[in-house]
């Protein structure tokens, strides 16, 4: 089994956060969201995985290529690194993985986090990850029929026929029966709003004959812009904590500080006169000082001090003083 994972966008609703760190190397809970992606796909599927292929843009730089690659080693795999430079939709961003496209695979966009607990069904041409949704009008939305097998695929219909959104996690039996999809839309020039779309292939494969499954998950987590990844902060660590998970470091310094699960606190983190949580990350060597913080997720070696937060993110070496006067702010900053 192998993984195929398109990543090449940066992440520009999530400025300014992605501008030196792109959108999937932010961390959830501590640990990156495709770091996480991966393992909760490792967990669903449970095969070996041969090999992870990340699809990026080439300016991301040698460091984010080993970030990733040290992702897929940490799963005992097999790390490559595939570019797309330039935006050309969905089915031109996998097919630039087209190598690595050989016998079953997984394609996972990188901004979406889930908890699912159901089996691959492995007999089928292709499963496609779905989730009941409030409002399919706003989502890619599947059609089932009673033999609970996936007949149409609808673009945010205006009609309900659906409330089973697809997430953007897909199996494929076959890569290389995908890969040849995807050439024939590049080679045929298959384009919708300029650019060439997975959905047509999909279309194509089962006009074709192709079994087509649910594969329904249970929860759906967005990464897509501050709010909703500070949610989702909050909502992982509640299933880390009901899991299990020991999420506070033993290396935290703690002087008349106060801890509210259920927080993750990383490595050297050192907290004094502190309130934090519930719901709050803290990532390694962050020091807060004087402060209340709650849903809120602050990633490495920042400094926070007077400070009352709630609903916040802050980035990497970041200093926040609650009580300021004199402001630096850059590019894409907010303060509310």
């Amino acid at each position: 089994m192998k993984i195929i994972v398109p990543m090449a966008g940066r992440g520009s609703r999530l400025r300014p956060h992605t501008l030196t760190v792109p959108k999937p190397l932010i961390p959830i809970a501590g640990k990156p969201i495709v770091h996480r992606l991966v393992e909760d796909i490792a967990k669903v599927i449970d095969q070996p995985i041969d090999e992870i292929a990340f699809i990026i843009h080439e300016s991301f730089g040698s460091a984010v290529e080993e970030d990733l690659v040290a992702i897929a080693e940490s799963l005992g795999t097999k790390g490559t690194i595939y570019y797309q430079n330039e935006a050309l939709g969905t089915a031109h961003a996998i097919l630039c993985a087209k190598e690595s496209m050989n016998g079953p695979i997984v394609v996972a966009y990188a901004d979406t986090l889930f908890r699912a607990d159901f089996s691959l069904d492995t007999t089928a041409d292709s499963v496609i990850w779905v989730k009941q949704v409030e409002d399919p009008s706003a989502f890619g939305v599947v059609q089932l029929n009673d033999k609970n097998e996936i007949i149409d695929f609808v673009e945010k219909p205006k009609e309900f026929v659906s409330d089973l959104a697809i997430i953007g996690i897909y199996y494929f039996k076959s890569g290389e029966t995908l890969r040849a999809e995807l050439q024939y839309l590049i080679d045929n020039n298959v384009v919708k709003g300029g650019e060439y779309q997975l959905t047509d292939a999909l279309e194509n494969m089962k006009q074709k004959g192709m079994k087509f499954v649910p594969g329904k998950v249970e929860e759906w987590m967005d990464c897509g812009n501050k709010n909703v990844t500070v949610d989702t902060n909050s909502r992982m660590l509640s299933f880390l904590e009901r899991d299990g998970e020991i999420l506070v470091s033993q290396s935290v310094k703690m002087i008349n500080a106060t801890i509210i699960p259920p927080c993750y606190i990383g490595n050297n983190v050192e907290l004094e006169n502190a309130t934090i949580g519930p719901n709050v990350s803290l990532g390694d060597g962050t020091k807060v000082i004087n402060s209340q913080i709650k849903n809120s997720l602050v990633q490495s070696n920042a400094v926070i001090v007077n400070a009352k937060l709630d609903n916040a993110m802050i980035g990497n070496h970041a200093k926040f003083d609650g009580e300021f006067t004199s402001v630096s702010i850059g590019d894409y900053s907010v303060l509310e």
